[in-house]
């Protein structure tokens, strides 16, 4: 699943570390987010949409197989 959380994020000005601490994950998570390696949970995806002030299906780009 591709997602925008890297373009959000550099355009807020906000760094891995700062994102990591506000949704309560670590910085990995939000590398390996940003790198299309990890999947987020429900959970994660609504504190990071909530974070940014969007919907998930703003952040999150889901591809149908």
């Amino acid at each position: 699943m591709n997602n925008r959380i890297r373009d959000l994020r550099k355009g807020r000005r906000v760094t891995q570390d700062d994102l990591a601490s506000a949704v309560g994950v670590t910085r990995q998570t939000i590398i390996s987010l940003e790198n299309g390696k990890y999947n987020a949970s429900l959970q994660l995806a609504y504190k990071i949409a909530r974070y940014f002030g969007m919907s998930i299906e703003d952040i999150f780009i889901f591809e149908e197989e």
